[in-house]
């Protein structure tokens, strides 16, 4: 369903288009985000301006949008709550210093590390989070004008009327015409529809019929005035405001000593962790949609310093967006002057068009990130279910469950790359096994199949008859390698038990990686290799077919294989 998304490639009109596009859609995202920290919206919205722009400039993936999100405002508002605004913004400020760091220390190539089950998990369940944070727009104050409701009766319909409407005009206009973006002319056109309906409907309270950004605004800050138990819940800060400042010229400065440190770095690891896993991955799925590549190391960078200027500059910090990266690519964003166009955007309406903005229907912004959750899940997993193996889809639903039911997408991504690697680390546990040979001499080889490593060490020991085996026993590891320190460990102890009986132990083919292996180990392991030079570490078959000396085809011997 991805594919919904390629339609148009990279131009200057369609990076400013989209980029106008993209601005309009961050209003209400990073005004509802500045709530949920519990910061001022002008904190969330210059945030928003900052960590776009520079993230564009800077980042390492042209045409993705990053501006103040959900999931580091979470992170936030606890220590808002506790110690106060003041301590927000050193602590956004060691977060970007720090993925600077990572992207120094080129740690962005770790992203490759997630399975594509994991991403599917990830981008269902991300579908799903964006579709029901839409379910906000259809609330309105209440008749105590204090606490929020879901819409009924003449509102509802005339808001899935315009939403139906929206996602009509993304959806047709396409296939008419390109000169314009569709999401733009749908937020254009509904907006429109949405001022001539509240003109000429009446309503009971003298509110508007169709709900603006305005309306979203002032119900949010009554709201959350009314939640924390102050008397005047009625007026709103709207989103007009000058130009940004240096936060140490607007709030006071907390000391910089070992105590602020204990408080910030907690928060500032989380940010940076939540920050970059957000940004790759959704790095990852524009690479995919625009069938490009972009620099992870870069874009850790882009991040860093975005966040950095960020918190100098009194803003709540921020990372990817991914809903509103969807829009722009949807929109025919593939270049950097896309991110940046929206963030200049972003700027002048708080700067000049603020009372212009606010009148933008939210009928038509929840219809755009309708149409964006419509693109981003992908249908195609439902299908794929019954030839996918189990602990594929396993591991795909956890994701997406742990994604809708905690709306923590780094931790879900985390917690499906843990699951896919036990998963891989008990399947291939079971996988090794030997083949049991004698020469003409009657030594015994063991002709080992597998990998060796900490969960396969258990069926590696169960292989070996120390008491009834030759005095010489030879272990072949020409179709198996050693891969860590249990494994090393496993072979140092079944040489000592054989040296206990009064028998050699011989390896041959170890692989140049596992003579590495052994040799860095240094004294922490032993092995009891002979300097037999028919029991020498050899180096390729031919040697081994030598200490073999017309062995007994593995056929007629029974292969002992050992499953956990």
């Amino acid at each position: 369903m991805l594919n919904f998304f390629k339609q148009q490639s990279r131009s200057l009109r369609n990076d400013l288009l989209s980029g106008l596009t993209v601005a309009l859609a961050l209003v209400p995202e990073a005004i509802a985000f500045s709530f949920v920290a519990g910061v001022a919206p002008v904190i969330g919205l210059y945030s928003a301006f900052f960590i776009g722009l520079i993230s564009a400039i800077a980042g390492g993936r042209p045409g993705m949008i990053s501006g103040a999100t959900g999931a580091m405002a979470v992170v936030v508002v606890s220590l808002v709550a506790t110690h106060g605004v003041e301590y927000l913004f050193p602590t956004v400020i060691l977060c970007g210093l720090l993925q600077i760091a990572i992207g120094l220390f080129r740690l962005g190539k770790l992203i490759r590390m997630v399975p594509h089950s994991v991403m599917l998990g990830f981008v269902n369940g991300l579908a799903i989070v964006i579709g029901l944070a839409q379910l906000g727009s259809f609330k309105t104050l209440g008749a105590d004008g204090k606490s929020l409701v879901f819409l009924t009766g003449q509102p509802l319909m005339l808001m899935l009327l315009l939403v139906a409407a929206t996602m009509a005009i993304i959806w047709l206009l396409p296939k008419f015409t390109r000169a314009i973006p569709a999401s733009l002319a749908a937020i254009v056109l509904v907006t429109v529809a949405s001022i001539a309906i509240n003109r000429a409907v009446e309503t009971p309270t003298g509110g508007n019929a169709v709900a603006t950004v305005g309306d979203m605004l002032n119900a949010n800050t009554a709201a959350a005035a009314s939640a924390a138990g102050e008397a005047d819940s009625t007026t709103s800060p709207g989103i007009s405001a000058g130009l940004p400042r240096p936060f140490f010229l607007q709030y006071k400065v907390v000391p910089l000593n070992l105590a602020t440190l204990k408080i910030i770095l907690p928060y500032a690891i989380i940010l940076c962790g939540v920050g970059l896993i957000e940004s790759l991955m959704t790095l990852t799925l524009i690479d995919d949609i625009t069938q490009t590549r972009g620099k992870g190391n870069r874009e850790c960078i882009g991040q860093g310093l975005a966040n950095t200027v960020c918190g100098v500059f009194g803003g709540m910090g921020g990372c990817a967006m991914i809903g509103q990266s969807l829009i722009n690519v949807n929109s025919g964003g593939r270049g950097r002057v896309s991110g940046i166009t929206a963030a200049v955007c972003l700027l002048c309406f708080v700067l000049f068009l603020g009372p212009l903005i606010t009148q933008i229907s939210m009928a038509a912004l929840v219809g755009v990130m309708f149409m964006v959750v419509v693109g981003t899940f992908e249908w195609a997993s439902l299908k794929m279910v019954r030839r996918m193996p189990r602990s594929d889809v396993f591991v795909m639903v956890l994701v997406a469950g742990y994604t809708v039911l905690m709306h923590d997408l780094a931790s879900a991504v985390i917690l499906g790359i843990i699951v896919s690697a036990l998963v891989f680390a008990w399947q291939h546990a079971t996988h090794i096994g030997a083949d049991v040979k004698y020469n003409k001499f009657g030594n015994k080889i063991y002709q080992l199949h597998g990998p060796l490593f900490f969960a396969s060490v258990a069926s590696f020991r169960e292989m070996f008859d120390v008491d009834g085996d030759s005095s010489d026993v030879v272990i072949d590891f020409y179709y198996t390698r050693v891969y860590d320190q249990s494994g090393m460990e496993a072979i140092n102890n079944l040489a000592e038990k054989y040296e206990a009986q009064g028998k050699r132990l011989h390896l041959t083919h170890l692989s140049p990686e596992c003579r590495s292996l052994l040799n860095k180990a240094g004294d922490l392991v032993e092995i009891n290799v002979s300097a037999d030079p028919q029991y020498h570490v050899a180096t390729d078959r031919l040697a081994s077919q030598a200490l073999m000396d017309r062995s007994t085809p593995a056929d007629e011997y029974p292969r002992q294989d050992s499953n956990l």
